[in-house]
């Protein structure tokens, strides 16, 4: 879409708004903040008036609102209507817009843009903490502006477009929901073909020690918490040891941080971690192939009857102090049904969680493109 475009100073389309606040003690009000890359004007939370320190200011509907430290990072947006009548301090200057020359709709889009962004950081000045935006400078600054009906059609275009995509997340969003449900489904049918039995039968706890050699680095490996799998940590320098006993780790290993597994930093170490290490605050079981599989094992012990389980194992107040016992985790009870129902049901899995995964990236690629399908519609492309 090619448009005729005019210059203008960001002063002829801008008029700073001091609308002091005087607020009334018994009354709440909203805060706002902004979110750095034009990722909203948000509600920071919300005050009494009989708390509000400070001269604050109004700020209303349809405003233009930056972030006099953030502006630089894209810390910049339109005030939505939810927050007319909210709070800001002085270090979040507000303006009113020339409805001749501008509409919200259209700077909301514009200011969100690189070429934007950069006009901000251009007119931001300060030692590395104390960059702030000069206000003058900043308003001295030039855009090119469409005609007001071109700026109408370009913001109905993209919103035509942003309701489509956000029509289209919700829809993924169901369909992921959805596979939770089934999976949940799927794995309590498994439960009824299950024996249980202590993990000490089907997955015994190994410890194959570490001997470290001076001068040699170590592949590490570690635990995300609330089931987020395994991760490689920096590697290991044996002459910076400075704890004990390190373990290593094979494939096929069900791996337990013995301090956060009661929050699920468990995982299944994959072939590409063979031979790395763990530190002494790792414990590793390793399954009977003929019994149970490691990843079955894996997705009882992060249901919510299992991490109920490992969480009696893992006795304590305070975070760091809630060590899982050994003898007490090789106790829990686990279901193992036949194998073939196992296999059954982690494939079933793999299936839905690899196109979860997939279209998680198709998402990710269609946001991404939108802010070059806003900057071509700006005839900045």
């Amino acid at each position: 879409m090619t448009v005729a475009v005019q210059t203008y100073k960001l002063s002829e389309l801008l008029c700073r708004s001091d609308e002091v606040a005087s607020p009334l003690s018994d009354a709440v009000y909203k805060e706002i903040t902004v979110r750095l890359w034009g990722k909203g004007v948000i509600e920071r939370g919300q005050v009494s008036g009989s708390s509000v320190n400070g001269r604050r200011f109004v700020a209303r509907a349809n405003q233009f609102i930056m972030s006099r430290i953030d502006a630089r990072n894209g810390a910049l947006g339109i005030v939505p209507q939810s927050l007319d009548g909210a709070l800001v301090t002085n270090d979040f200057p507000l303006f009113n817009l020339n409805s001749d020359l501008i509409l919200s709709g259209y700077l909301d889009l514009h200011c969100k843009t690189p070429q934007f962004v950069n006009l901000c950081y251009k007119a931001s000045e300060g030692t590395t903490n104390r960059v702030r935006l000069k206000e003058a400078e900043f308003l001295r600054s030039e855009i090119d502006l469409p005609s007001i009906e071109d700026q109408k059609k370009i913001v109905s275009q993209l919103d035509t477009i942003k309701g489509k995509l956000q029509a289209a997340s919700a829809l993924q969003e169901g369909i992921d929901k959805n596979v939770d449900n089934l999976l949940a489904e799927r794995f309590q049918a498994t439960l009824k073909t299950a024996a249980w039995r202590p993990m000490r039968e089907v997955a015994p706890l190994v410890k194959r020690q570490v001997d470290l050699e001076p001068n040699r680095l170590y592949k590490e490996l570690g635990a995300r918490s609330f089931g987020k799998g395994l991760f490689i940590k920096p590697d290991f320098d044996s002459a910076t040891a400075t704890w004990e006993k390190p373990v290593w780790i094979k494939k096929g290993d069900l791996v337990f941080s013995n301090i956060k597994a009661w929050e699920g930093a468990i995982g299944v170490a994959k072939p590409e971690h063979d031979g790395y290490i763990a530190s002494h605050r790792y414990l590793t079981a390793v399954v009977k192939p003929e019994l149970i599989l490691a990843d079955y094992l894996l997705h009882f012990l992060l249901t919510e009857q299992g991490l109920l389980a490992v969480n009696e194992a893992s006795p304590g107040t305070a975070d760091r102090n809630r060590t899982t016992k050994k003898s007490v985790l090789e106790m829990i009870q686990v279901p193992v049904p036949p194998i073939a129902v196992q296999r059954h049901f982690i494939g079933l899995k793999k299936k839905l969680v690899g196109a979860a995964n997939e279209r998680a990236k198709q998402k990710t690629l269609t946001e991404s493109l939108v802010p070059a399908l806003v900057s071509k519609l700006l005839g900045q492309a």
